[in-house]
C-alpha cells in the first residue's frame, strides 16, 4: 500500500493533466474554426449586400443598355452624363441597414453588433452609422470587412470608374467568437470539474483507506498488548497457586486468587469496551432517560478515582456553581462519559503534577461542564481528530498511557445521543479543556 498509493496518485495526476492539455488543444482548434466560420459568414453577408447595391445602381442607368464600343477615346463621350448614380443617390442609410440586417439574419448572425459605411472610389464617405468612426479605429477589439460595389462582369461600366466600397465593422469580434462556443466551453469545464472531483474523491478514499489500515494495525497491536498483560498475570498466578507452599498458606492463596479475579475483571472491561464500540457503530445506543442531578453524577464519577489521585498526588478543584443542575440523561452512560474525561485528564498529566478543575455553569438554558487539566496537551491535529474512533494522540515522553482509542469516541456518541455538544481545546505542553453542554431543567436546587 505504501508504494502503490503514491504510484496511483502520480498516474491519476498525469492522466488529469494530459486530459486538460488535450481539452485545451481541442478548444483552441475549435476557436480557430469558429473564427474562420464567422469571418466567412460576415464576408458572405457583405458580398450579398454589395451585389444587391451594385444591381440597384448600375442596372438603373440607361447607359447600361448601350452596346460596348471598342477603340473609343475618352474624349468621344461626356462621361459625366454616363457616370452611374452613387449608392447614396439610390439608397438611404436605413435601406442599406435593412439589407445588411436581412443578410446577417439569414446567416444566423442576429446577435452580432456592427457598424457600416459606404465610401466612394476616392475614399469620401457617402453614408455611415453614428458609431462607425470610433468602432473603425478600435482595431484591437473590432474586425473590418470590405466588399466592393462593382458592376457585373462584362457590363458597360466594368473598369471605367473607381468602385465604391461597403465597409462593415464587427464590434467585439473575439467576444462574438467566444460567445458562439460558450456552451461547448461550459460543458468542457463542467466535464473537467467532474473529473477533478472524481480524482479528489478517489484520492481521499485511498487516503482514508490508508488511514483505516493504519488505525486497524494500531488497534490490533493495542488490543494484543492489553489482553496479553492480564493473561500473563493470570498465568503466573495460576502457576503460583499450584505451588504446595502457596496452597498451605491461606493468605497467599487469597492474594493470588484476588489477582486472578482483578485481571479477569480487567479483561472483561476491555471486551465490554470493544463490544460497546461495535454497538455504537451500529447506532444502537439505547438511553434510559431520567431526571438526574449533574453535580451528583460528577462527584460519583470522581469518587472512583480518589485512590488513584491520592497515589499520584493529584489535585481536583470542584467549582460546581451552576444555579440549576437537573438534566434528563441516561445516568449510566452520562457517568461513564464524565469518567472517561476525568480518566483522560489523569492519564495525560505527568505524575506528581496532576491538577484538574471541574466547573459547571448555566448559559442560554444549557448546563455547561468544563473539565480542565494541566497535562501534556495536544497538537492541533490531535484536537481535530480526538473524537475519531481508534485515534490515539501521541504522548511524547509519557509511555504509561494505554487503551484502544475508543474512550473519546464513546464520549462523542453519548453527548450526541443526549442532544448536547462537546468542544475540545488544547495547547501542547500546557493542558487541555473539554467543555460539554446539555439542555438543563430549571428546577431550583
Amino acid at each position: 500500500m505504501k508504494r502503490t498509493f503514491p504510484l496511483i496518485v502520480v498516474l491519476i495526476t498525469l492522466s488529469l493533466f494530459g486530459l486538460i492539455w488535450v481539452q485545451l488543444s481541442w478548444f483552441k482548434s475549435l476557436l480557430t474554426v469558429r473564427e474562420n466560420q464567422l469571418k466567412d459568414k460576415v464576408n458572405q453577408a457583405c458580398y450579398v449586400v454589395s451585389q444587391s447595391l451594385s444591381e440597384g445602381v448600375y442596372s438603373s442607368n440607361p447607359a447600361m443598355q448601350l452596346p460596348r464600343l471598342r477603340g473609343l477615346r475618352l474624349g468621344d463621350f461626356s462621361f459625366k452624363m454616363m457616370r452611374p448614380p452613387s449608392v447614396k443617390e439610390k439608397y438611404s442609410r436605413q435601406e442599406v441597414a435593412a439589407k445588411l440586417r436581412r443578410a446577417f439574419h439569414e446567416r444566423e448572425l442576429d446577435e452580432i453588433n456592427y457598424d457600416f459605411a459606404v465610401i466612394t472610389g476616392e475614399g469620401d464617405f457617402e453614408m455611415y452609422t453614428p458609431n462607425f468612426e470610433s468602432a473603425y479605429w478600435d482595431t484591437l477589439n473590432n474586425r473590418h470587412f470590405i466588399s466592393l460595389i462593382v458592376p457585373e462582369s462584362g457590363s458597360f461600366f466594368e473598369g471605367m470608374f473607381e468602385a465604391e466600397k461597403l465597409i462593415v465593422v464587427v464590434e467585439d469580434f473575439k467576444l462574438s467568437v467566444w460567445e458562439s462556443v460558450r456552451w461547448v466551453f461550459m460543458g468542457a469545464v463542467l466535464f473537467m470539474l467532474v473529473i477533478i472531483a472524481a480524482f479528489y474523491i478517489t484520492v481521499r478514499a485511498l487516503m482514508n483507506q490508508k488511514k483505516l489500515s493504519e488505525i486497524k494495525t494500531d488497534f490490533i497491536n493495542n488490543m494484543t498488548h492489553e489482553l496479553k498483560t492480564p493473561l500473563a498475570t493470570i498465568s503466573l498466578a495460576v502457576d503460583a497457586l499450584k505451588n504446595e507452599r502457596v496452597q498451605q498458606d491461606k493468605i497467599k492463596m487469597d492474594y493470588f486468587s484476588g489477582i486472578i479475579k482483578e485481571e479477569n475483571k480487567r479483561m472483561n472491561k476491555h471486551v465490554e469496551t470493544i463490544l460497546q464500540a461495535a454497538l455504537l457503530e451500529r447506532q444502537e445506543l439505547k438511553l434510559d432517560l431520567r431526571v438526574c442531578n449533574a453535580h451528583d453524577i460528577i462527584q460519583k464519577a470522581l469518587s472512583n478515582y480518589q485512590l488513584q489521585l491520592e497515589e499520584k498526588k493529584g489535585e481536583v478543584v470542584l467549582k460546581l456553581n451552576a444555579a440549576y443542575s437537573s438534566i434528563e440523561v441516561d445516568e449510566n452512560h452520562f457517568t461513564n462519559m464524565i469518567s472517561n474525561l476525568i480518566d483522560n485528564a489523569i492519564k495525560y498529566s505527568k505524575e506528581g503534577s496532576i491538577h484538574i478543575s471541574i466547573q459547571t455553569s448555566v448559559i442560554n438554558d444549557r448546563l455547561q461542564i468544563r473539565i480542565e487539566d494541566k497535562g501534556i496537551g495536544m497538537s492541533k491535529e490531535s484536537v481535530r481528530r480526538v473524537f475519531e474512533k481508534f485515534y490515539r494522540a501521541h504522548t511524547g515522553n509519557v509511555h504509561n498511557v494505554k487503551g484502544f482509542g475508543l474512550g473519546m469516541s464513546y464520549v462523542k456518541s453519548v453527548i450526541d445521543a443526549h442532544k448536547g455538544n462537546i468542544k475540545a481545546e488544547s495547547v501542547l505542553g500546557k493542558g487541555s479543556v473539554f467543555t460539554l453542554s446539555v439542555p438543563v431543567i430549571k428546577h431550583p436546587l
